[in-house]
């Protein structure tokens, strides 16, 4: 719907269907019935138009003396509601009769919205307050907290709470009754728009700052899409879930892609994450972070679990060689030892300070801990304290066992690293980098160590201490470092936002960017195909690496994405209209 007074039905491919033409001024909002047949159309000529999908006008609704804002068919597809600049909302029947006018409202109606079950109708003002009525216009309640004119609401498809967007910059969330349960702020503009997805577990707000913002239900802020050049004014997600339309003053409707083939992004963190770890067998994924919790996802990114239990954040996690038990060093002193269920088994403790990484000995009967009180404590699963190491001058960031067990590695924030091994004798100290040390890692054969650095730099040891190489790229921080399976490729992840992998000649394969800030762990699956990096834009991103450093998979998923615009956009240069001919389509 525009502001050129017409409505365009498009294929999702982008290809032009239709032009309505019957308004004799803008038209703000539209709407499909339920059944996919109806089109209703809202316009600054104070009439509602109903429409076939082939274009055929069907009936004009007159009645209202100002323009209307926004219009929505019940879940049954019998009663439109339209909402107007006269302060009104009314409701009719599909063939044009008026059933009711909802009066109330002091200043212009811009969101009308009717809950899942269809009984209850929800509509935003300029007044700043949101109204919620029944059906027979009785008024059940006034949501008032918005500073500003409230340009839309919505409903939960699942759970029948309702969002509302407002001027005042912010996103409210409220339960059924019309109890206010959060706000959100993150958008810089007026929010005009939001839309739940079908699932109910996301929902998209459109803004004067030329975003689009997804959130969880619970209103963590999972995604900002960047790309409009002006105001955007309306937001709708795709039936199956799968794309997200956008329709802004830059005179573009935008469709996004939700799901990328390439990565799977695991939202449901309300702060930074710190740490991932893989299951043995690659079935089950756990990260943790600064929200104080575990959170276990299966293999396509469902969550299964939330671990709850720690007091501070939780800094490191480790899956035993079995992959029944998870062991959670956190910033509250303790370790923390959980089954797969979620059962809490143990909780370590005797660190005089946040711990900051934890390692299960090859044979799982050893935990190694590693803290900011300067030593590196060794466990039995029972919970015993075996062992304390102690020689660092600092805070000690990171440990593991080499592969054969015999040497417990320490890094720390005196810029060393020193090997001992199980019964705490000192074997020797690594030193070469300029500034702390954020993490290590064995090969898996137990030849090569490598170390990450705040000094941006990642280096690559023998294990009888020789310095092999200095991998350099980075702009920022080094927070973590993992060798692939089979040792021929090193990940590593930065403050600078990217994750990197290198040959072990220290040539750069590739950088992945996708995360908004700081990357805080990275893990390898246990064939060495799949890669997960955590965030501390409180998400963790899967990565295909069969897709991600193929360069045949990467054009054809490109040219996948792309292949339709090169087809149909008015604006495509007909020499690049042939771009993707040559490259055979991409199968997810």
């Amino acid at each position: 719907a525009s502001w050129d007074n017409t409505i365009k039905l498009w294929r999702r491919d982008g290809a032009v269907l239709n032009t309505l033409i019957g308004h004799s001024k803008e038209v703000w909002g539209v709407a499909f019935s339920p059944d996919g047949q109806t089109i209703a159309s809202a316009s600054g000529d104070n009439t509602v138009k109903l429409w076939r999908r082939d274009g055929t006008l069907l009936n004009t609704l007159t009645g209202h003396s100002k323009e209307v804002y926004g219009v929505v068919f019940s879940p049954d597809g019998q009663t439109i509601a339209s909402a107007s600049g006269d302060n009104t909302v009314k409701l009719w029947r599909r063939d044009g009769t008026l059933l009711n006018t909802l009066t109330g409202h002091e200043a212009a109606v811009w969101g009308v919205a009717f809950s899942p079950d269809g009984n209850t109708i929800a509509s935003g003002a300029w007044d700043k307050t949101v109204k919620l009525w029944q059906r027979d216009g009785t008024l059940l309640n006034t949501l008032t907290g918005h500073e500003a004119a409230v340009n839309a609401v919505a409903f939960n498809p699942q759970d029948q709470s309702i969002a509302t967007v407002s001027n005042d910059k912010t996103v409210k969330l409220w339960g059924q009754e019309g109890t206010l349960l959060k706000t959100l702020k993150g958008h810089h503009d007026d929010v005009w728009g939001i839309s739940f997805s079908p699932d109910g577990q996301t929902f998209a707000t459109v803004s004067g700052d030329n975003t689009v913002k997804l959130w969880s239900r619970e209103g963590t802020l999972l995604k900002t899409l960047e790309g409009h050049h002006d105001d955007v004014w309306g937001v709708a997600f795709s039936p199956d879930d799968q794309t997200i339309a956008s329709a802004s003053d830059d005179k573009t409707v935008r469709l996004w892609q939700r799901n990328n083939s390439l990565l799977t992004t695991l939202n449901n963190h309300s702060a930074g994450v710190n740490a991932v770890a893989f299951s043995p067998n690659g079935q089950i994924i756990a990260s943790a972070g600064w929200d104080e919790t575990i959170k276990l996802w299966n293999g396509n990114g469902t969550l299964l679990k939330t671990l709850k239990g720690h007091s501070s954040a939780v800094n490191a996690l480790a899956f035993n060689p079995n992959g029944d038990i998870i062991a959670a060093a956190s910033a509250d002193n303790t370790v923390k030892l959980w089954s797969r269920d979620g059962t809490l088994l143990k909780t370590l403790t005797g660190h005089r300070a946040g711990v900051n990484a934890v390692a299960f000995s090859p044979d799982g009967q050893i935990i190694a801990a590693a803290s900011a009180d300067t030593t590196v404590k060794l466990w039995n699963q029972d919970g015993t304290l075996l062992k304390t190491l102690t020689g660092h001058r600092a805070g000690v960031n990171a440990v593991a066992f080499s592969p054969d067990g015999q040497i417990i590695a320490a890094a720390s924030a005196d810029t060393t690293v020193k090997f001992w091994n199980q019964d705490g004798t000192l074997l020797k100290t690594l030193d070469g980098h300029s500034d702390r040390i954020y993490a290590l890692a064995f090969s898996s054969d137990g030849q090569m160590l490598a170390t990450a650095s705040a000094d941006n730099t990642i280096k690559l040891w023998h294990r009888d201490g020789t310095l092999l190489k200095t991998l350099t790229g980075h702009q920022g921080a080094v927070w973590s470092v993992a060798f692939s399976p089979d040792n021929q490729t090193i990940v590593t992840a930065s403050g600078d936002k990217t994750v990197k992998l290198w040959q072990l000649d220290g040539t750069l394969l590739t950088t992945l960017n996708a995360h908004n800030s700081a990357v805080n762990a990275i893990a390898f699956n246990s064939d060495g195909n799949r890669l997960a990096s955590a965030s501390e834009d409180t998400t963790v991103i899967v990565w295909d690496l069969n897709r991600v450093l193929s360069l045949e998979k990467i054009l054809a998923h490109s040219c996948n994405w792309i292949r339709h615009y090169l087809h149909y956009n008015a604006n495509v240069n007909p020499q690049d209209r042939l771009l993707c001919e040559e490259i055979e389509s991409f199968n997810p």
